[in-house]
């Protein structure tokens, strides 16, 4: 294996799988990941439950609610369907993460995921929606364009429900002045905030307020008829209303073309070339990859598949080893490498937890931190060494230098490979190389 090629593997994908076939093109075989559909949408086969969704999540939380009656009438007896539902999407989501032979593709599923973030801490609904959340509003979208995943993200229950815009009450709408009940505006300033424009844009408060109008009467419904998006009229605040020097009118259209200007805004596009600059080249994101990234965004109306083909060219990407890996790149590179059988796998859900990146559980809205000096304290590198010894256990039938020339290749300094060679027993070696400082990097 060469520089280049591990590299790539490293940098733009989630570590080799075993030993699997090399390509001879790196950068042909990265690009060539994001032509067609994700297969992790596929139609389910045979031994295949597929894609979760919406209508699949309405469903689980209606057995829910019918399982709170029947416990309300003394009978416990029945399991958590909200819970069985959650995990077995996690099961499918770390299946796919560690046999993916789009790698690439798959780093920024998890990128736009973690942009866009939702939280188990939402509660019962989100949970239940979480799946379907990932293959409705993110995977579809990860190649087109920026705007139709904006529109994916803010119209899907996942995001309503984390978010509380379900509940957001226009104070002139009919129920608001029956009820007196107001606005909630979480969605309205997270999405000016974290997922478009920024604060450097300079809107207000003001404009945060207008907008928690415009996106009144976003809400969903479990009901077995119409499960997903639906746009309440009576709770809809009346009315044009203004958002940074723009007017919308009043009505679902105004809220999908206040998206849509957001989406294409050139605030929004600075934003987006300096978190993808610096999730794949550098924590201090070089001005001229972000500015190189920001114009192809801008040219081509906010492509992000685009986007992605630039970032390979990027001079400032070429360097390995400059990014600390986060608890989630470095539990799935290892997995990755050791390509243990499944009945022999540590489970990644409570790996990623001890780790403390537990996935769909972020602290607030703004996602994991991406840059080392927020995963490399002391404790977070003890914590990883700890579970590197643990793993390590479970790898009797490798040998720890195959799986290193495997793994990383020229990228492994020879003082390092003595050392592993050296060590006293497998297991250390095989912790020797998990937890070198050139595993924890890409």
């Amino acid at each position: 294996m060469d520089p280049r090629t591990a590299h790539s593997l490293i940098r733009f994908g989630l570590g080799r799988r075993g030993a699997e076939p090399l390509p001879a093109d790196p950068r042909a075989w990265l690009a060539h990941q994001l032509d067609g559909p994700d297969l992790a949408l596929a139609p389910p086969g045979p031994t295949s439950a597929g894609p979760q969704t919406t209508a699949g999540a309405a469903e689980v939380l209606r057995a829910q609610d019918a399982l709170k009656q029947d416990a309300l009438k003394g009978d416990t007896t029945r399991g958590n369907p909200n819970q069985d539902y959650f995990r077995a999407g996690i099961a499918a989501a770390y299946e796919t993460l560690l046999a993916t032979n789009a790698p690439f593709r798959e780093r920024l599923v998890w990128f736009w995921l973690n942009h866009f973030t939702i939280s188990t801490r939402g509660g019962g609904q989100v949970i239940a929606f979480t799946g379907a959340y990932l293959h409705e509003a993110i995977r579809p979208h990860v190649t087109g364009r920026f705007t139709d995943m904006l529109h994916a993200v803010i119209h899907h229950p996942a995001m309503l429900a984390y978010l509380n815009n379900a509940g957001s009450v226009g104070p002139g709408s009919p129920f608001g002045q029956r009820t007196k009940r107001g606005l909630n505006e979480n969605l309205a300033r997270e999405c000016l905030e974290l997922h478009t424009v920024t604060p450097a844009s300079g809107y207000t408060q003001a404009d945060v307020t207008s907008f928690a109008r415009v996106l009144t009467g976003w809400s969903f419904a479990i009901a077995a008829d119409r499960p997903g998006f639906i746009f309440r009229p009576n709770t809809h605040e009346p009315g044009p209303k203004p958002v940074m020097g723009q007017t919308f009118d009043a009505g679902l259209a105004g809220g999908e073309d206040a998206l849509t200007w957001l989406a294409t805004h050139p605030a929004t596009h600075h934003h987006l070339a300096t978190k993808l600059v610096r999730h794949f080249v550098a924590d201090q994101p070089p001005p001229g990859a972000v500015a190189a990234i920001e114009a192809v965004l801008q040219r081509t109306g906010g492509d992000l598949k685009a986007a992605s083909l630039a970032l390979l060219d990027l001079p400032e990407a070429a360097t390995p080893l400059t990014k600390l890996r986060t608890p989630f790149d470095y539990a799935v590179a290892v997995l990755r490498a050791l390509d243990l059988p499944p009945d022999n796998r540590p489970n990644l859900n409570a790996v990623l937890a001890s780790l403390g990146q537990g996935l769909h559980n972020a602290t607030f809205p703004i996602g994991w931190p991406d840059t080392a000096a927020d995963w490399a304290a002391p404790e977070a590198m003890l914590r990883r060494v700890d579970w590197a010894y643990a793993v390590a256990a479970r790898t009797a039938a490798l040998d720890p230098l195959t799986v290193a020339d495997n793994s990383l290749g020229p990228l492994l300094p020879a003082a390092t490979r003595e050392q592993i060679a050296r060590a006293g027993s497998h297991r250390e070696a095989m912790t020797l190389l998990l937890a070198a400082p050139e595993f924890q990097r890409r």
